[in-house]
């Protein structure tokens, strides 16, 4: 026979030419004198399972047989019973005889036996899966009997496959008659014309002796009950039955199910337990697995409660159970339910959990797919599910997959009106930005980051630093040289958050490597150092260890420029000092661990200025779904910060405040209208002395300040070259940098009036009074007299 399976594949036989199926490799084990074969489809190469069956000539009995078969298994169809997919019959010559074929082609199966060997399931678990099986076969038994009053007459363990899902399924459909115990007529003859392909060890005694007058005023059940019996011997006894006598053994039967098992082996047929009353009643069959599996089957009908207690309760309950159950069956259903929408959000921790028992090429297949297509749930719940978990699965996502599939939905994400969905967005990036396309990010994902960074949410603007400091290494070079900079100084070290700034400022120095020497000393250490007097001390240790690490790349700038090492390039990153690739990772874990620190240390005050929200401190790789909250309040060691300054307010400010609002809606992402601060020129800077020196004094007005404050001496111009339209408030944290001196010591100082201006902080001029409308103070170059008074008013 396997010669001739053989020559099928090799493509002989007339009547194969259009099978659409290839034959493989046959099972050890199959019902009667059919041959059960692996196969996979010519079109899409899919497994499937090809049954055969050979006659001697086209009118031999078991070819008559097998023809009934084919045509009761294309009729009948039942969850429990084998899907039927095709069938052909072919006559194949050896010169000498003609014989015929019959093939069936099913859903890919296995039988029974061979599956059972294969799980190698014991104690419980063995019980449950059992339980579970015959459940399956004794509904499919009550379906024949009751619903279509059909006997198969063969129910044993050889005519039981198991599917690619360890479902049960009934086949052998030979003997497959219609039961017509009404039928006065035929009450001479047999009711079921193939009786004689069933075994002697599985006939009841009605049967054994043809006694078909016994066996019409019998229940339509009662063969069948007899069948269940059997099969129910043949798997707990583990060997198949070889006469009916063996049947009275019953040490090996569940104690639960022996009284059903008995029933159904009563001598009397009348007598014999119903299919039907064997499901609803027996004790056997009431465990955690037959419950669980019933409950998926049937989840449309509960209601959300029951599918929300159930779905929180799956995890655990996964562990339970066999763990080939799980994956083949339960993981499936979960799937199933999740992605037409009748299960529950929790059910996707379920989902991750069993899937983290996969193997990576099965996650791929079983998993995946139904995770993207949650991605494009409208379900908010859905959607904070899978952000919570993307560490989970995110390195298993492809590029092409979160570049065309993900992001677009993720990114509706940055602009909802839930501040918890918007920060669980944002951290989700984390994941996802590496696998995203340069074109994707400068388009798109920098657009939203530059709105997050002036979001209402004080957390979620320093999550947003910390968070372009960690993808800055998959940004182009010129996308770096035009956001990073910008986005740190500008806007975080500016942010009245303490814990912004600090974030900032480690965002810097995890970057360092990102930045010339130039860079350096015109733009970072002048926004820097003005927070080594910050009102937070730990914004204060950030920046004089920030100060420090930029003054020590200048250096060694400096000592190679001096060994004539370097060719006058000014590019001189942090990637050369020892140390660099710890020091972005403890840089960002530092940061998200303190972001709240200083918030949550600090004392509450009784200003209405708190408002909870998910700390920054909460870590986006943490595996806990729990958030932890910071209530920002004014405390002891920042009373003294300005309140954040209004849109609306004259103090110098509003304009620009106002301004990087407007920008939210550009094209841009809203860093690309910052230009680079110009390069310092001394020769200037000694010409405005030069300048200075040679002009009379000249005496300017008198300025009374409540709270003196010192008026950078920058043009206007200047400070909008700097800034553009998107500059972010003046950092109320910072105190002023003045003394309370007397006129006197003012006009005894001879370096007051001829100062020049600092070089690389290009600050706009502070308002000279505190009031709305106030105009900043022009500065005039010569030497002046500048009359000053107390803000005691002496």
């Amino acid at each position: 026979m396997f010669k001739f399976l053989q020559s099928v594949v090799a493509g002989s036989g007339t009547g194969l030419k259009d099978l659409p199926y290839l034959i493989g490799e046959p099972y050890s084990s199959a019902w009667g004198s059919w041959v059960h074969s692996r196969g996979t489809s010519k079109e899409d190469g899919s497994p499937v399972s090809i049954f055969s069956l050979t006659g001697s000539s086209s009118n031999d009995g078991h070819l008559a047989a097998g023809r009934n078969g084919v045509k009761r298994l294309r009729t009948v169809r039942h969850p429990n019973i084998l899907s039927f997919l095709h069938s052909t019959e072919a006559e194949t010559s050896d010169g000498h005889s003609t014989k015929v074929t019959i093939y069936i082609v099913t859903e890919p199966v296995m039988p029974l036996s061979e599956k059972i060997k294969e799980l190698r399931l014991q104690g419980a678990q063995r019980d449950e899966y059992y339980a579970w099986g015959l459940h399956r076969i004794a509904k499919a038994v009550s379906f024949l009997n009751n619903d279509c009053k059909l006997v198969h007459a063969n129910v044993c363990l050889e005519s039981v496959v198991v599917t690619q899902t360890l479902d049960w399924k009934l086949h052998a459909f030979d003997v497959l008659a219609e039961y017509d115990g009404k039928n006065q007529a035929a009450s001479m003859g047999p009711m079921l014309q193939y009786e004689w392909l069933v075994g002697p060890q599985y006939k009841p005694m009605e049967l054994a002796k043809s006694d078909w007058t016994t066996i019409r005023k019998s229940p339509p059940w009662a063969i069948d009950s007899w069948g269940l019996g059997c099969l129910i011997h043949e798997l707990f006894y583990g060997t198949k039955l070889s006469k009916t006598e063996e049947l009275r053994e019953t040490s090996s039967i569940p104690k639960s199910l022996l009284p059903d098992y008995q029933r159904l082996l009563s001598s009397t047929p009348s007598r014999r337990l119903n299919s039907s009353k064997l499901i609803e009643n027996c004790e056997y069959f009431q465990n955690k697995l037959v419950d669980t599996i019933h409950f998926l089957e049937i989840l449309n009908l509960k209601d959300s409660v029951e599918k929300d207690t159930f779905f929180r309760k799956l995890p655990t309950l996964a562990e339970q159970l066999p763990r080939q159950i799980v994956l083949k069956k339960l993981l499936p259903l979960v799937a199933s339910a999740l992605e037409f929408g009748s299960a529950a959000a929790p059910a996707l921790t379920g989902l991750l959990k069993m899937g983290a028992w996969l193997s990576a090429d099965e996650y791929v297949v079983k998993v995946l797919p139904t995770l993207v297509k949650l991605f494009a749930s409208n379900d908010r719940a859905i959607r904070v599910s899978l952000l919570q978990h993307i560490d989970q699965y995110g390195d298993s996502l492809s590029t092409q997959i979160v570049d065309e599939q993900i992001y677009p939905h993720v990114a509706t994400g940055f602009s909802d009106s839930s501040a918890f969905l918007r920060e669980l967005t944002l951290k989700s990036l984390l994941v996802l930005a590496p696998k995203l396309s340069q074109r994707t990010i400068s388009g798109s994902l920098l657009k939203f980051l530059s709105k997050l960074q002036v979001d209402e949410e004080p957390a979620i603007r320093t999550n947003t630093t910390i968070l372009l400091g960690n993808i800055a290494s998959h940004l182009n070079e010129g996308t770096r040289k035009r956001v990073l900079i910008n986005a740190f100084t500008a806007r975080a070290l500016r942010d009245t958050f303490s814990p912004a700034r600090g974030a900032g400022i480690m965002a810097l120095c995890a970057t360092s490597s990102y930045y010339d020497s130039t860079e350096i000393a015109a733009r970072i250490l002048p926004n820097v150092v003005v927070l080594t007097i910050d009102p937070d001390s730990d914004v204060r240790s950030k920046a004089f260890q920030a100060v420090d690490q930029f003054l020590q790349i200048l250096k060694n700038f400096h000592e190679k420029a001096e060994g004539g090492e370097s060719g006058g390039a000014s590019s001189m990153g942090i990637s050369s000092t020892p140390g660099n690739a710890s020091l972005l990772g403890w840089a960002m874990s530092s940061l998200t661990l303190k972001g709240g620190k200083s918030s949550e240390q600090t004392p509450l005050a009784p200003v209405n200025t708190s408002a909870p929200l998910t700390s920054a401190a909460s870590n986006a790789s943490s595996d806990t779904a729990s958030t932890t909250t910071v209530g920002l309040s004014l405390g002891a060691e920042t009373a003294d910060q300005p309140a954040p300054v209004s849109p609306t307010s004259t103090d110098g400010w509003g304009e620009l405040e106002n301004g990087i609002n407007d920008d939210n809606g550009s094209e841009k992402e809203g860093w690309d209208d910052i230009e680079p601060l110009e390069d310092p020129r001394s020769s200037q800077a000694l010409a405005t002395i030069q300048a200075a020196q040679k002009r009379p004094v000249a005496q300017p007005k008198q300025v009374v300040n409540s709270k003196p404050k010192i008026a950078a001496n920058v043009h206007k111009n200047d400070d909008d070259e700097l800034w553009g339209s998107i500059a972010a408030p003046a950092p109320k944290s910072v105190k002023p940098l003045t003394s309370k001196t007397t006129a006197a010591a003012d006009d005894d100082d001879p370096w007051a009036a001829i100062a020049a201006p600092p070089p690389t902080t290009r600050a706009r001029p502070l308002a000279s009074g505190r009031g709305r409308g106030s105009k900043p103070v022009v500065s005039k170059l010569g030497a002046q007299r500048i009359n000053r008074t107390s803000s005691s008013g002496v």
